[in-house]
């Protein structure tokens, strides 16, 4: 028979890597529902429309599209913003405002498989609709910190770099770039970390083609501004430049606010962040970790006229995403992952057949209460249901022998230390929950 593997840049996952991946939805889940936030689902199979009217036919060369069946042309999802652009406009003027939303999907992207990027991947995408004002980004930069956070993370291991493309745009239109140019200037300022002076300077010339403003001037006023990282800083090469100032102004709100928040130390100014995609409007961020690779764990920013571009109402939008890839790498280096953890929380030991009806009554009763449990399908000897309890993970065992039955007691046995305990039987479900609750120093006499 042929050998036959996953393709490239998708994962499998086993049992115990699954309960990681487990373990990672469920921070997500639990800190966006602290902060207000409702869980959403879009398909996984989409119009290859709803990815070009977003980002341009250019991105059907990283997506995995085709003809179905029916002569349509779709597309596996590669994020799921557009979907939600789609999703709330379509019942945005009957939602109550703003509209907190968040998701947790698989999304694939046709690209070469590479560490941190893969072709299938798992990413949370937190949005707040229908706010405008600078309350909403704060929010959603302390959530994306929160997020981190919750993984056992500190401020030490991550920045949030912030920047804002409508600052860029005044500040383009200061030095002469209107706005249909600066769009292409912030091409460039997205690759000053990584591009060569020549490629980034022949890149400028281009941009700046159709207008008379000296490229290589330009290119250095572009770098002295992509340099600051301080507020007071802005506010000095503001100078007497209204629209700016009233700019500054924002940001101050954001950032005192994210401060009360309790987040300053977790987000630093980068104006060299500026995020790819044209439809940003706004401030934008990214969350790098500060070690290592340095290697972004998420992005996002305010996106105000994509609703209406797919077809919805003018609705003001800030979001980000946050994929598995990337930040699992992380936790493994910080040594974060939990041990797995996905056994049952009892074994139940049926020592005979004479006490396996017995014994079963109380597993179904356990089970109807919310405990997992597992028992042995057929008879053993002790040592071995006792292998068989530490090898499923459990942290205590339940004894059913005839002892114990003809007693009207449960004998609890814990797998860490050995210490036993007997409770009757008709106590079982509270006692128990005080056991894992306070381990079985909450049953001994």
């Amino acid at each position: 028979m042929a050998d036959i593997q996953s393709l490239p840049g998708f994962r499998e996952f086993y049992p115990e890597e699954r309960a990681v991946l487990g373990h990672v939805f469920e921070v997500w889940r639990r800190t966006c529902r602290r902060y207000g936030f409702r869980e959403w689902e879009s398909p996984v199979l989409e119009p290859l429309e709803l990815f070009t009217e977003k980002s341009g036919e250019e991105i059907v060369r990283q997506l995995f599209n085709f003809e179905d069946k029916g002569g349509r042309q779709v597309s596996l999802r590669p994020e799921m913003t557009p979907s939600l652009a789609r999703m709330v406009g379509a019942k945005a003027n009957g939602m109550a405002k703003p509209i907190r939303w968040f998701a947790i999907g698989e999304n694939y992207r046709y690209e070469k498989p590479q560490k941190g990027r893969l072709r299938a991947f798992y990413q949370l995408n937190a949005d707040l609709l229908g706010e405008a004002g600078p309350a909403a980004d704060a929010e959603l930069i302390a959530l994306c910190a929160d997020c981190l956070i919750g993984f056992g993370l500190v401020a030490a291991d991550f920045k949030i770099r912030i920047s804002d493309r409508t600052l860029w745009f005044k500040y383009l239109e200061s030095k002469g770039v209107p706005e249909a140019s600066a769009t292409a200037v912030l091409g460039v300022v997205d690759k000053l970390e990584r591009g060569s002076p020549a490629d980034l300077l022949q890149a400028m010339s281009k941009a700046l083609a159709d207008i008379k403003v000296d490229a290589e001037k330009l290119l250095a006023d572009v770098r002295q501004f992509a340099a600051i990282r301080s507020l007071p800083d802005l506010e000095k090469i503001a100078g007497a430049d209204v629209a700016m100032q009233a700019r500054l102004a924002e940001w101050q709100q954001l950032l005192s606010t994210i401060a009360s928040l309790g987040f300053a130390e977790c987000v630093t100014i980068d104006l060299t962040i500026v995020r790819g995609l044209a439809y940003y409007t706004g401030f934008v961020f990214e969350a790098f970790e500060t070690g290592g690779d340095a290697r972004a764990l998420a992005g996002g920013g305010r996106y105000d006229t994509l609703v209406k571009k797919l077809g919805g109402p003018e609705l003001p939008a800030v979001g980000f995403g946050m994929g598995d890839v990337t930040l699992r790498d992380l936790l493994a280096a910080k040594k974060l992952i939990p041990a797995y953890a996905d056994g049952p929380d009892f074994y139940v030991m049926v020592l005979g057949n004479d006490v396996r009806p017995t014994a079963l009554e109380d597993v179904a009763k356990l089970r109807q209460a919310g405990f997992r449990v597992e028992y042995n399908l057929r008879d053993g000897k002790f040592p071995k249901l006792i292998q068989s309890a530490e090898t499923a993970g459990a942290k205590y065992a339940l004894v059913y022998g005839g002892e114990e039955v003809a007693k009207g007691v449960t004998k609890v046995r814990s797998l860490m230390d050995r210490k036993e305990a007997e409770v009757p039987r008709a106590d079982i479900i509270p006692a128990l929950r005080a056991v894992l609750e306070e381990g079985m120093d909450a049953i001994m006499p």
